[in-house]
């Protein structure tokens, strides 16, 4: 099965409904993740996106912000929207995508939206940087209570808010203490993933000496000239999944789009037998 998966912080599903049909009319992608959706599930515009040619679509939606939703040309058979962190907040969805040959373990994907943590790397003071923290640890555990590492087959994408390497970010040293960047966020994001052995679709096609950014901020006048970027977005796959993404684009152009998400599409291109 050839199985194009995006992930996107919209920043506004419906504030930025013409970029997503916009994008996804280019690149036709088969799932299409979205974070940051900012609207309860009754307010989605599930008929706009359904004529983009999405039938199935599951949304984990909330008043004011938050919110993933899963959109999807192959059929699922079942949608989990979970609190991970137990603050009522919408973060957390994942599908079991149909289509797995027989005998095989069923292809599921993992929608997530990690807490921005505010501004002040200091939980003591700042309980949106402590919320980041608890959420970046339930998933640890929850990721670790799952069986069969090695036959899971599973992917997760979404925006994790944290840029886990030195060239994840346009300065690691003016970084370190900046929220996305610090270590107590970065050494959690690498318990997450070796909580289920995942792997780092992006930088199996972008090598870690090279800088890859996704996110931009909407300060930064030219954000192209200065370049001072972040990798907050990402796409992970198991170990059953090992070498069947054979392409992977950042596409940044869309960082040029009037009134656009700070975050960039990411497109993982797979080869699932």
């Amino acid at each position: 099965m050839r199985l194009r998966l995006a992930t996107w912080n919209i920043n506004s599903v419906r504030l930025r409904l013409d970029l997503v049909e916009r994008f996804v009319r280019a690149e036709k992608p088969d799932v299409l993740c979205l974070q940051e959706i900012k609207c309860q599930e009754d307010q989605f515009p599930r008929a706009a996106l359904e004529a983009l040619g999405f039938p199935h679509i599951a949304v984990c939606g909330q008043k004011g912000y938050h919110g993933v939703a899963t959109l999807s040309r192959i059929p699922f058979k079942r949608a989990d929207r979970r609190d991970l962190c137990g603050r009522g907040q919408a973060r957390y969805l994942a599908v079991a995508l149909d289509g797995a040959a027989p005998g095989r373990k069923p292809l599921s994907c993992h929608n997530v939206y990690v807490p921005a943590g505010g501004d002040i790397p200091d939980p003591a003071i700042n309980d949106k940087f402590q919320h980041k923290l608890d959420f970046l640890d339930a998933m640890t555990a929850w990721f670790g209570g799952y069986r069969a590492k090695g036959k899971n087959r599973m992917i997760l994408v979404g925006d994790l808010n944290v840029a886990p390497l030195p060239t994840d970010v346009w300065s690691h040293k003016q970084l370190l203490k900046v929220v996305s960047h610090t270590p107590p966020e970065t050494s959690r994001l690498e318990q997450v993933r070796a909580a289920h052995d995942w792997i780092d679709v992006m930088r199996r096609h972008v090598s870690p000496e090279q800088k890859l950014f996704t996110w931009w901020s909407y300060r930064n006048r030219d954000w192209r000239a200065s370049n001072r970027g972040r990798r907050l977005d990402h796409v992970w796959a198991t170990p059953a999944l090992d070498g069947a993404a054979v392409a992977m684009r950042v596409l940044d152009q869309t960082r040029d789009w009037p009134r656009t998400s700070d975050h960039v599409p990411v497109i993982a291109d797979f080869e699932i037998d």
